[in-house]
């Protein structure tokens, strides 16, 4: 009798040590959902707030004044914690312009550097003297990999890319217009991808291929005219006013 009594325990036991296993995997399964999901928040939020459209010429000019960061290497992997951990350094963040590729639905703002909170919520500058129009102007995001639709983040959409696309730049006060050249992957040591060419104006985008960051996506553009940002059709400028839409 004390046997059965005894193996009836052992087995309540289980049974509970089990529930509460299960419990404690359902609890952080939930955790790591909302974690990403708040992430998302945060992402969308901040470049909703720092696009092009939402700034002035005044505030563009003011920001160009800033150092800002160009050391590549010193950019990390995104993640829900870092997201998080870096909205309090997201209020200020220097805006230098707008990028818009409206055939894959990128909007994005163009911040000074390239700091990890700008990275978050835009595209960087890679080099500090770079001027739209003119040289290599180049821009760096990231991709995205561990959200529902991370497809549209960032500049995960490039992975769409093609040649012919137009790519869109302004800092209020014109619009400069490149055409998609050549999109490619590269080794993360391909630093020559973003030097300067005599006689060439063009722009080149870079993002990762993998979480891992053992390659590069290049989107390569040549530039093809500058206009006023007052004279620019419909069209470009409603591009830089799109919102940054994600869903939950």
């Amino acid at each position: 009798m004390s046997q059965k009594k005894n193996k009836s325990k052992k087995n309540k036991r289980k049974r509970l040590v089990i529930n509460i296993i299960a419990g404690l995997l359902i609890i952080i399964s939930l955790a790591l959902i909302f974690n990403s999901k708040i992430r998302d928040i945060f992402l969308v939020w901040n470049t909703n707030n720092y696009q092009v459209s939402q700034v002035t010429k005044e505030n563009i000019d003011e920001n160009l004044k800033v150092e800002g960061n160009f050391d590549f290497d010193s950019v990390k992997a995104i993640s829900s914690e870092a997201v998080l951990a870096s909205q309090w350094n997201a209020q200020k963040l220097p805006v230098i312009g707008g990028i818009a590729v409206p055939e894959v639905e990128i909007n994005l703002p163009i911040f000074k550097g390239l700091d990890n909170v700008n990275l978050f919520f835009g595209a960087g500058t890679m080099k500090p003297d770079q001027k739209m129009g003119e040289g290599n102007y180049s821009l760096a995001s990231h991709h995205i990999f561990t959200a529902e639709n991370a497809s549209q983040m960032l500049f995960s959409p490039l992975v769409n890319a093609k040649a012919g696309m137009k790519i869109y730049l302004t800092d209020k006060e014109k619009v400069y217009t490149y055409e998609i050249t050549e999109v490619k992957r590269v080794t993360p040591d391909r630093v020559d991808e973003i030097e300067d060419r005599t006689g060439v104006r063009e722009i080149t985008l870079v993002t990762c291929v993998d979480y891992n960051e053992t390659e590069r996506i290049i989107v390569k553009g040549i530039f093809k005219e500058v206009k006023a940002y007052s004279d620019s059709p419909s069209e470009v400028l409603e591009a830089f006013n799109k919102p940054y839409k994600q869903r939950y």
